[in-house]
């Protein structure tokens, strides 16, 4: 173990060395092919003054051997060349570096020359007269001058190996220092043993699998119950033989027991849940769902078998509390009952006194008194079938309505001014007393709400009474009122807290009288809510009735 250490860590340390060996001579021949070409370039712009000013008596005793010169006329042909004869050379005009001079001044280029047969560096340079100096000098290699740092290069290789072979052998002595301690409840810690390593090795690797399975088991179960714990429903998991695995705070709350039942038979728990027929049916594959009364309220339990592989492997058990639901359908059913109700005792009383005058048995001077009778039934009918239109709209949101800005003193001034006239039949005063009370509503259910509370108030009131509606603010709850009191029959204490339901009627035999529909109040209620309105009732027998309606601003 130690020697492979100390193989892989000196392998490694010679290959960083031989790299960064090789990106060493790389820069420093990159640095010294710059160095040349600034030479390069010096000795042409100096060689350019001195042709300028002798001509080509500069070329005269001119020692060039560590440079080749060449001097070419405008037109491309050699005029000298330091190394060859000028005349015997082929025309330079296609040269890169000569037509770069022509062009800009100064050209440079580095190829294989064909003169001398190695590769070389140009610089050249345009005289004033045209005519263009050229400068080559053989480019360095990198083997050129690596015989220079061959010394320096073995010393530091040797320096190296040095220190890698013992920084090696220290760093993988301290490597299997902590190998030679076996600890079994640490098996990343191996010892000096080779044959143990592939033993701890899997123990290791088997660990750190069971550490993260029970993590991400962990997880998954921690998000599973913040998932659960926040359903109303009750949701509980069971297992093929009836053992619960999970249970949530609903399910717990339902049944009346503690969460941590894990391990328990589900057949244990409340006997009024029917587990051993849900259990029974579940093992069968079948989907199975039953519904439960119980204190109260009103269950419904979906099974929902789990298979695996084809096999039966539990089952899902779902609690739903639908006694709002139940409670919904009841009302709806008792809705359309009271509707049929309503609306068949003016039809009984239209067809009967339609079929008196058809038959001929009403007297002439009778017959204004059943057509009364039918027009004030086919009345009661329209405001009845109206009345349900308007508590379907309100059901629905009346989508479509958008709120305004208005005063409520000045919705309440016209409902009551449309009531004067009945209110003053019925022998009641009606009194309005408001102050500028904006908010933000909608008109026409706001207007519903004073009308029909107004209506109410002088359709149960005695002879000689009073209904006085007032609208103020109030400041500190940054609110309105709507009150409307009246001096009528009142309500018994039992019966307040059903006024608001359908065809809800404290006193039958007056309600027909004096013509109500039993919808009134209920209306008022859904309109309220539409404007998040609170309703508080105060009434005492014999007296009267105070209802004040508070709306937010806000």
């Amino acid at each position: 173990m130690t020697k492979r250490i100390f193989r892989s860590i000196f392998f490694v340390a010679m290959v960083i060395l031989l790299a960064s060996l090789l990106l060493i001579l790389g820069f420093l021949y990159g640095y010294f092919a710059s160095l040349q070409k600034q030479h390069l370039q010096t000795q042409t712009l100096l060689a350019a003054q001195g042709v300028t000013h002798e001509g080509m008596a500069y070329f005269q005793n001119l020692e060039t051997d560590s440079a080749r010169l060449t001097w070419i006329a405008p037109d491309g042909r050699v005029l000298f060349d330091s190394i060859s004869d000028a005349e015997s050379m082929e025309n330079h005009a296609e040269r890169a570096e000569v037509r770069a001079a022509i062009r800009d001044g100064y050209g440079e280029s580095t190829r294989r020359s064909q003169t001398v047969g190695e590769q070389q560096m140009y610089a050249a340079k345009r005289l004033p007269d045209g005519s263009i100096l050229r400068l080559s000098v053989r480019q360095y290699t990198v083997f050129t001058f690596l015989p220079g740092l061959t010394q320096p290069i073995a010393i530091v290789i040797a320096l190296a190996v040095c220190l890698s072979l013992i920084l090696a052998a220290n760093v993988a002595k301290q490597i299997v220092r902590p190998l030679n301690e076996l600890d079994p409840d640490k098996p990343t810690i191996n010892n000096e043993y080779e044959e143990l390593n592939p033993l701890l090795r899997r123990l290791s690797r088997q660990q750190a699998q069971l550490r993260a399975q029970t993590a991400e088991l962990r997880r998954r179960q921690d998000e599973f119950n913040a998932a659960t714990d926040r359903m109303n429903e009750g949701l509980v998991l069971v297992g093929e033989e009836g053992v619960i695995l999970s249970i949530n705070r609903a399910a717990a709350a339902i049944l009346g027991t503690s969460r941590y039942l894990p391990g328990q038979d589900i057949r244990s728990l409340d006997p009024a849940f029917p587990m051993e027929e849900l259990l029974l049916r579940a093992k069968n594959g079948e989907p199975a769902e039953q519904h439960l009364e119980r204190n109260g309220l009103d269950y419904q339990l979906n099974v929902s078998p789990i298979l695996s592989e084809g096999r039966f492997a539990g089952f899902v058990l779902l609690i739903f509390n639908i006694t709002d639901r139940m409670k919904n359908e009841q009302l709806r059913r008792e809705f359309t009952a009271n509707v049929s109700h309503e609306l068949k005792t003016p039809l009984h009383s239209i067809s009967g006194c339609a079929e008196l005058l058809c038959s001929g048995l009403v007297k002439p001077e009778d017959a204004g008194q059943f057509a009364g009778q039918i027009h004030a039934e086919a009345k009661r009918m329209v405001r009845l079938i109206d009345d349900i239109i308007k508590l379907s709209r309100l059901d629905e949101g009346i989508s479509g309505s958008q709120r305004t800005e208005l005063d409520l003193s000045d919705i309440a001034e016209s409902a009551v001014s449309s009531l004067q006239t009945e209110a003053a039949s019925a022998g009641v005063t009606l009194s309005l007393n408001t102050s500028p009370a904006p908010l933000i509503g909608i008109p026409q259910l706001l207007y519903g709400i004073v009308f029909n509370l107004c209506d109410n108030a002088v359709k149960y009131n005695r002879e000689g009474g009073r209904v006085e509606v007032s609208v103020e603010e109030d400041t500190q709850k940054n609110a309105v009122r709507l009150i409307v009191r009246d001096t009528g029959i009142g309500i018994p204490e039992e019966h307040i807290g059903r006024i608001f339901e359908r065809f809800y009627r404290v006193d039958k035999s007056h309600s027909k009288e004096v013509g109500g529909t039993g919808l009134g109040l209920s209306i008022v209620k859904h309109a309220a809510r539409l404007h998040n309105a609170h309703i508080d009732v105060d009434s005492t027998i014999g007296q009267g009735t105070a209802i004040t309606v508070t709306f937010p601003r806000s």
